[in-house]
């Protein structure tokens, strides 16, 4: 099925077109004028213009009509049975032109028959279809080329289009996530003090106010970031106490951009599947680094010995696809599970569209 053209393409299509067959005729005529020692120029000039005129019809036909139809569905022997048959007709209408109508008003030739215009097919061949097969073939073989151009462009535009509905349904996943569990810690926090919930529903307001703003661009910076989860981290502590051992590290030299949410969601991770889950004994250690060529982040927490990897949350696993979309297969996100230890390792470059 072929589709409808929009608005843009009919006058990119109408633009091309005009460029290129007024390019083709002046070349063409260019070619003739130069074989001939003394040409009659007005004479030349008409006699290509009729030829042009059935050239444009050719190509169009041929292309919109029989490539479109038939080549294109891999219907070829239909397609090369009516290439023929148009060829042919073509080059008799064109003859035909301009025998009876285009050389009574500027030559005085003996006209030929009807019946030698149909049947001489040698002189139809060289002095018809050859023009009418040669302008169709340069014109075809352009618009190949362009058709192969704008469908490329407009795969990439579905794909970036597609991948951006997929980050933004893995976002949609992730934040609630999160909020579930901060509000499941502030619920902790106050059936222990009620001062303490005041503070941690003032931190948890910054940490949404990330969400619904920066948290829903493309990038943005790792300090940005950074200071994000230093709001979570202290929220956390405020549930923890001393029951936590954490120990943040950060050298930022180089203001490098992230996916937001990425450093985020892995330290809520490690709160969650990690000193979570211990009675006692809880350490996490973040090590934040951002240089001219790439940005780290490692994150090493205690976690049971008994903990399967694949028993981390959804978290992990919804990074991952993030991360895909984002940076395709330039990155590394490596986990390792070592007895009572889970250890994630990010590395991004530095920048990236």
């Amino acid at each position: 099925m072929i589709k409808p053209l929009s608005g843009n393409s009919v006058r990119q299509t109408v633009y091309f077109q005009i460029f290129f067959w007024i390019a083709l005729f002046l070349l063409v005529t260019a070619r003739n004028y130069g074989e001939h020692d003394n040409p009659d120029l007005q004479e030349m000039i008409i006699y290509d213009f009729c030829h042009w005129i059935f050239q444009i019809i050719g190509a169009n036909f041929i292309y919109y009509i029989l490539v479109r139809k038939y080549f294109d569905n891999k219907k070829y022997v239909a397609f090369s049975v009516y290439l023929l048959l148009s060829l042919y007709c073509i080059s008799v209408i064109n003859r035909l032109f301009i025998v009876y109508v285009a050389e009574p008003f500027f030559v005085s030739y003996p006209q030929d028959t009807l019946v030698s215009i149909f049947t001489d097919l040698k002189y139809l061949l060289f002095h018809y279809t050859l023009p009418i097969i040669t302008g169709a073939f340069i014109f075809i073989s352009v618009t190949f080329m362009l058709r192969y151009r704008n469908e490329k462009q407009n795969h990439e535009k579905l794909m970036k289009e597609k991948a951006e509905l997929e980050l933004h349904a893995l976002k949609s996943r992730l934040n609630p996530h999160f909020l579930f569990n901060t509000l499941n810690n502030i619920y902790s926090l106050s059936l222990l003090d009620s001062e303490k919930t005041s503070e941690s529903i003032s931190r948890l307001s910054d940490i949404l106010d990330y969400i619904l703003y920066k948290g829903q661009g493309r990038m943005v910076t790792v300090s940005d970031e950074l200071t994000i989860v230093n709001h979570y981290i202290e929220l956390e502590k405020l549930r923890y106490d001393e029951r936590l051992k954490l120990n943040l590290q950060t050298q930022l030299n180089s203001p490098n951009i992230i996916p937001p949410l990425i450093y985020l969601s892995l330290v809520e991770n490690a709160f969650k599947h990690g000193a979570g889950k211990m009675t006692d004994g809880a350490e996490i250690n973040i090590d934040i680094k951002a240089t001219p060529e790439e940005s780290v982040l490692r994150i090493e927490n205690t976690c049971p010995e008994s903990m399967e990897v694949n028993n981390r949350g959804i978290g992990l696993d919804n990074i991952k696809e993030q991360l895909k979309l984002y940076y395709n297969n330039n990155f590394t996100f490596s986990i390792l599970h070592r007895q009572n230890r889970f250890i994630v390792e990010l590395i991004t470059p530095a920048f990236h569209d």
